[in-house]
């Protein structure tokens, strides 16, 4: 039945390296089960009820990734988006929460329509093969960086960011923090980097995974030994999982179907949706080319096979999870970590999928797994990913510098879409300015969206 569904042998691979690359991908991803809530909160919603919205939105996105494209991708809410919801939109604009939310349902339904008329599939198969591959190496980079991040190596200073220090982390966040509490998890991290790289080198299989949980398993003994002491004040906590509320699931109807549409014929109102939609267009594009790329799933055009499929389940799961009560639920970059252990068909995601769903009884144990052991996986991961730079042609100036472009801005601007931005705009703007712009055969599409890049850089 899994070969019939997922046909297994066709691409090469086998049951247990595709559980193996689920569990994989939903570790190095289930930070957002405590992230998203805590984002979504700011903006008045209840913690609790957004955590199983996360959940859910999560599990029936990834399912659908499986069963519409047989992908080994996974879904989720978006880091950024649920930003821009929270502090930007309700902080900011001062919407409500539940107008916000159906600004996303609203963009999701937009996004369904795109799909189905094959307009995104467009939009990603009209960009050059040297420009995917420069958005698989910014990716790499990108999450590297959150990785980085997320472990506290580097850290916010005088020169924008800067190597940790105690010092300068108490400085820079205006805290009194100690070696016991984020010196120590630095250290962890570090050790972690260099203990998956290990198992990477030695082609040991799950390295991924096995690198996560070696990391937390030595943090926890640091606890138990007091080189560790929490400190929640700090957002440094217990190691240990917390089964003090035991394991009930908690209740979705807080947030479940609030859609507010009073608001939704007022400029301001589209020009939310607009953002919405945008950002989560190319995040999941670019997340889909450089995933893809690196998983050698582009044919011999560059284009992804059933990638109407990939779409559709992300815009299926952005209007779901909307519906549910959290933000755009997008395909996650983390799937990379998946792809790297092997995983090429869609039962890595129902993998992912299925302990999504054991994550709502179970959260207590996947909760208390620190940012500190997953960045290792990240930073690892930006290194797989980093080897795509070797099939562009930096030989082409044309070609070469656009995905130059592409590749630094989507960790320095903190951004895939932007990276893509730019990436297209340079594409076009420097192929037309030397003359080559008909050599290169670039297509309508590409100017189209080159100039609805400039308009948004103009007005938005």
């Amino acid at each position: 039945m899994l070969e019939k569904l997922f046909k297994i042998k066709e691409n090469k691979t086998d049951v247990k390296t595709e559980i193996l690359a689920g569990i994989t991908i939903f570790m190095t991803m289930a930070y957002i089960l405590a992230v998203n809530p805590s984002i979504l909160s700011a903006a008045g919603m209840d913690a609790g009820a957004v955590f199983t919205a996360t959940a859910l939105a999560s599990l029936i996105g990834t399912v659908c990734m499986a069963l519409f494209a047989n992908y080994p991708f996974a879904l989720a809410p978006g880091m950024g988006l649920n930003a821009y919801f929270a502090y930007t939109v309700v902080l900011g604009m001062g919407y409500t929460w539940q107008t916000a939310l159906t600004a996303v349902f609203l963009e999701g339904i937009i996004f369904i329509l795109l799909s189905l008329f094959r307009i995104r599939e467009k939009i990603f198969n009209a960009i050059p093969y040297n420009l995917k591959q420069a958005v698989s190496v910014g990716i790499g980079l990108f999450i590297a960086f959150i990785g980085l991040q997320n472990a506290k190596i580097v850290i916010g200073g005088a020169t924008l960011v800067e190597l940790f220090s105690l010092e300068g982390y108490n400085s820079a966040n205006g805290v009194t923090a100690t070696f016991q509490d984020a010196g120590i998890t630095v250290l962890l991290a570090i050790i972690g980097v260099i203990i998956t790289a290990i198992l990477v080198i030695k082609q040991i299989k799950g390295n991924i995974l096995w690198g996560i949980l070696s990391t937390w398993a030595i943090g926890i003994v640091c606890q138990l030994f007091g080189l560790y002491i929490p400190n929640p004040g700090l957002g440094f906590y217990s190691l240990l999982p917390d089964f003090s509320k035991g394991l009930s699931i908690p209740s979705l109807a807080p947030v479940f179907g609030k859609l507010d549409f009073s608001q939704i014929f007022s400029g301001q109102f589209l020009i939310v949706m607009f953002a919405f939609l945008f950002v989560d267009m190319f995040d999941t594009l670019g997340t889909l080319i450089g995933v893809a790329s690196k998983a050698d799933m582009l044919d011999e055009k560059g284009k992804l096979p059933k990638i109407k499929g990939a779409l559709l389940a992300d815009a299926v799961a952005t209007t779901a999870g909307a519906v549910l009560g959290t933000s755009t639920t997008t395909t996650y970059v983390e799937s990379a970590s998946g792809v790297s252990e092997g995983g090429r068909t869609g039962l890595t995601a129902i993998t992912t999928a299925v302990l999504f769903g054991l994550a709502l009884f179970l959260s207590p144990i996947f909760l208390a797994i620190p940012s500190f052991a997953t960045a290792p996986a990240l930073i690892i991961v930006g290194f797989y990913m980093l080897s795509a730079v070797n099939k562009i042609d930096f030989s082409d100036m044309g070609e070469g510098i656009p995905c130059f472009i592409a590749i630094i801005a989507m960790p320095f601007f903190y951004s895939i879409s932007e990276g893509i931005s730019m990436g297209v705009l340079s594409y076009v703007g420097i192929n037309l300015i030397t003359g080559k712009a008909k050599e290169k055969n670039i297509s309508v599409l590409m100017y189209i969206l080159a100039v609805l890049f400039l308009l948004k850089y103009i007005f938005l």
